[in-house]
């Protein structure tokens, strides 16, 4: 038997009540995420804190965190950390922001399968160029680009975004301890 998903649209999801929760939309479908715990937190600003002198050095733009968004194909998610070039002058809502050069999401068990598989989706049709998800059980980083096979780092890895004169090398291991 075939069971009906009620399709959400943003303004419905908009409508919810701001509870802790984090509501977001993937192509119609609401996932509603509980506020993170300490650990996932730690793991995304000893992220945030390697990223933001690199983007900043290398004119990519800026770190964003949780409640900046992005809009794409009527959906809208809150990445754990996002980086995304400067908005262009005049633009001021989320819908006219550029593509994120970056998404990280810090998985978790209730995030994981969302996070792999329709969250995944939506940011390589979104045309993200880089997608990352921090497993902090196995504590690695898969990094996701489009048409190339998934690197599993468990020690070190590298990114090297359109527009950056170097690579940034992240030691993986830093990220847990």
């Amino acid at each position: 038997m075939t069971t009906l998903l009620k399709r959400w649209t943003l303004e419905e999801a908009h409508s919810l009540p701001d509870d802790g929760n984090k509501y977001e939309l993937v192509r119609g479908e609401l996932f509603v995420t509980p506020p993170p715990n300490e650990d996932h937190e730690t793991i995304a600003a000893r992220l945030s804190r390697v990223l933001d002198p690199y983007v900043a050095a290398q004119g990519l733009g800026f770190v964003y965190h949780p409640r900046a968004v992005m809009r794409f194909d009527h959906s809208e998610v809150e990445p754990d950390l996002m980086v995304r070039p400067p908005k262009k002058k005049g633009t001021k809502d989320w819908d006219e922001a550029p593509t994120p050069l970056l998404i990280v999401e810090v998985q978790s068990p209730s995030t994981r399968r969302r996070d792999n598989l329709q969250k995944r989706s939506l940011y390589l049709d979104a045309g993200v160029e880089e997608y990352w998800m921090v497993d902090p059980d196995r504590r690695t980083v898969t990094v996701v680009r489009a048409e190339e096979s998934d690197q599993i780092a468990s020690d070190t890895f590298s990114w090297h975004p359109t527009g950056a004169a170097i690579p940034l090398t992240i030691d993986v291991g830093s990220l847990f301890d």
